[in-house]
């Protein structure tokens, strides 16, 4: 069936915003005289707030409560953002692209503060039709929840809805969802075979996420 629906995820895919997220961790981990790794990073990508939080806060061995880390890393991430805004090449353009041909919306697992942030920056506030925010489902990625609450907003259903995804958390919650699902991973974050050959498309850039592609999904 034609596509009708595209639902973007946010950090990592419109914005290259994991660089500022593992920078605010190492910081956020250097202040208490412990160390982030690429591998905590990896295991917090694609998280829910709270899912994003509890493994900052396991595998720093954190005292502080879960509300208190949340708080904190908003205002680093945030503070990051005001400086300078890393959209990934092609994304706005990509998402106005899209918004010629379907109905697009944003499902993003960020805490709300940072991704109105974001849109706000960039302007895709205008943009997008419908934007869920991770603070608004239940369950954070890798389930499906706030992909599901997309295409109930938007009023299409998961055969004729593709998402764009970066993290391994994120690309299991589109096909948990039933959706089609392209990978657009940084290259500072490759996702792993077993997780691209889940995939209908993969691309290392946003140029490249046209309705040309789209319709090869479909045929």
């Amino acid at each position: 069936m034609p596509i009708k629906a595209v639902i973007f995820d946010m950090d990592g895919v419109l914005v290259d915003s994991e660089v500022y997220w593992d920078k605010s961790r190492v910081e956020f981990a250097q202040d208490r005289g412990k160390v982030w790794t690429d591998e905590f990073q990896r295991l917090a990508m694609g998280q829910s707030t709270v899912g994003w939080a509890k493994v900052m806060k396991d595998k720093l061995e954190l005292d502080e409560t879960i509300d208190d880390i949340i708080t904190e890393m908003k205002k680093r991430v945030i503070a990051h953002y005001e400086e300078r805004m890393p959209t990934r090449p092609g994304a706005i353009e990509s998402v106005k692209h899209m918004k010629e041909h379907y109905r697009v919306g944003l499902a993003s697992g960020s805490p709300t503060e940072i991704i109105k942030a974001v849109l706000r920056i960039t302007g895709l506030d205008q943009i997008f039709e419908v934007m869920i925010y991770g603070d608004d489902v239940p369950k954070g990625k890798p389930a499906p929840d706030i992909y599901v609450e997309a295409m109930k907003q938007l009023g299409v259903t998961p055969d004729v809805t593709i998402g764009i995804e970066d993290s391994a958390n994120g690309v299991r919650a589109l096909k948990n969802a039933g959706m089609y699902a392209v990978a657009a991973p940084s290259p500072d974050y490759p996702l792993s075979d077993e997780i691209l050959e889940m995939v209908d498309a993969h691309i290392t850039t946003l140029e490249d996420f046209n309705v040309d592609l789209i319709h090869k999904i479909e045929s």
